[in-house]
């Protein structure tokens, strides 16, 4: 009944709101409405009318805005369920690449398990939990025998599964003499000894225990490969034993070679200075007949005699029978005459033919000076000058395909000539040779080897040997 109330509300503000109208003039005390009594009516009904129409109007507005309201709440349930629907069922974000999506992590059931072996579902029964994986127990296999592994411990290295013993022979080093495991020292660390050129395991305590060594590259030798025992007490392996060269005709197609090799460098040696291939034995007992002379310790492998003395030469290469000892072998003595400042060379025998060589071409340096008249020089300048004429003959040696093609001087080594292996070797033994020059730490040796091969570089051969013989030193 809004509407009603709405029109006695309205007939009062009209009636606060009448006009009166008098006539002051004429009668102060008398009033009267400006109209009469039916156009008061009039207008009455007229107002009640518009309050009427006014209040209807006023229902049919709230009708359509609830009407509006009801829609709009209507519109706002659809949309909100529209957007959880995307929510729910929305793909899986994309990535760079249109084929790859992030997986969806799936959650099993409890007791629900996969082996990480055979990628099927490991059932009841027993089964291992490790490495952040189950497995059936024959799944978790080694990957180097491909064995189970059943033991409490194993070992891992990156993604495979080792038994320990498998693990330990596979990654454990062992020891190229004893073929024995490398045992650890007291810290619990592996500790071992390796050639600096052969790369050759071994373990320390065959430094102590009189395990021998090649005479030539200087390799111990394996427990069950045995070396071939020379006469006077030194080893040769069997890959040095190819080459080797062991009585002086045997060597004298070598010292042409170098020679040559000087005649290339026009230092042509005029004298015929004679070469002997000796033992060690005979080699110490001239050393000592020797009023002068600069000797490599260790061991003498070489000599350049000025003195008259008799020596005992090899006259024929001994053979190898049972245990790969040398016998048979034949020497017999040769006297020295003087007839100019040089009376020999002596070769230790039984040295492969690049060490051989390297060596006559160290010894051929100390007769040419000698023979042209060069003064008294110092040990690290003579000795240094030498050994730069032996390194540069080992060059030119290892550069020369030549060397490769060289007939095998062993009978032990036709069979390996054969099938290729001796020039590999033998090149990779003249590269030993050459390390062994450049890489000696002895002040005579090895330091006059480095001053005379920078002044070589530097000047040049020939002008560094005329500033030798001027000055006694070398040129910087």
């Amino acid at each position: 009944m809004d509407w009603i109330k709405k029109i006695f509300k309205g007939s009062g503000q009209k009636n606060s709101e009448g006009h009166y109208h008098g006539d002051y003039a004429e009668d102060p005390q008398f009033y009267a409405p400006s109209g009469t009594g039916d156009m008061w009516q009039e207008h009455e009904n007229e107002e009640i009318d518009r309050a009427i129409a006014l209040s209807l109007l006023e229902e049919s507005q709230k009708e359509r805005n609830i009407i509006n309201d009801e829609s709009q709440l209507e519109e706002d349930e659809q949309l909100a369920r529209a957007i959880q629907e995307s929510l729910r069922f929305e793909p899986p974000p994309q990535y760079e690449n249109a084929n790859t999506f992030q997986p969806i992590p799936i959650h099993f059931p409890m007791g629900y398990r996969i082996c990480a072996g055979c990628n099927t579902e490991i059932g009841h029964g027993r089964f291992l939990n490790c490495l952040n994986a189950f497995w059936h127990p024959e799944c978790f296999r080694c990957h180097a025998c491909n064995l189970p592994i059943s033991d409490y411990e194993f070992s891992v290295s990156g993604n495979y599964r080792f038994h320990k013993s498998c693990y330990k022979e596979r990654y454990h080093p062992k020891c190229d003499v004893c073929s024995h495991f490398i045992p650890t020292n007291p810290a619990g660390l592996i500790e071992y000894r390796a050639h600096p050129f052969w790369i050759q395991k071994y373990c320390p305590s065959h430094e102590h225990d009189d395990t021998p060594r090649c005479c030539s590259c200087e390799r111990m030798e394996p427990q069950d490969t045995g070396y071939v025992a020379l006469d006077d007490g030194r080893k040769l392996c069997l890959e040095c034993l190819d080459s080797a060269v062991m009585d002086t005709k045997e060597c004298q197609p070598l010292y042409l070679d170098i020679q040559e090799f000087y005649e290339g460098l026009n230092m042509k040696v005029e004298q015929q200075v004679p070469l002997l291939l000796v033992e060690r034995q005979a080699l110490n007992e001239a050393r000592e007949g020797e009023k002068n002379g600069h000797y490599h310790m260790p061991e003498t492998r070489g000599l350049c005699l000025s003195e008259e003395q008799t020596v005992s030469t090899i006259l024929r290469r001994p053979s190898f029978g049972t245990g790969n000892r040398a016998m048979d072998m034949i020497t017999e003595p040769y006297k020295l005459t003087r007839r100019c400042e040089v009376t020999a060379i002596l070769i230790l025998y039984g040295l492969p033919r690049l060490l051989t060589g390297s060596i006559l071409a160290h010894e051929m340096m100390h007769a040419w000076m000698r023979l042209q008249g060069f003064q008294t020089l110092s040990q690290d300048v003579e000795e240094g000058i030498c050994q730069v004429l032996a390194h540069m003959w080992i060059a030119t040696q290892l550069d020369s395909s030549s060397s490769s093609d060289v007939a095998p001087t062993s009978s032990l080594g036709s069979s390996r000539i054969r099938k290729g292996k001796r020039p590999e070797f033998e090149r990779k033994l003249g590269e030993f040779f050459r390390h062994q020059i450049e890489s000696d730490t002895s002040p005579v040796y090895g330091d006059g080897f480095r001053a005379g091969n920078q002044a070589v570089y530097k000047y040049g051969l020939g002008r560094t040997l005329e500033h030798i013989r001027m000055t006694g030193r070398f040129p910087y």
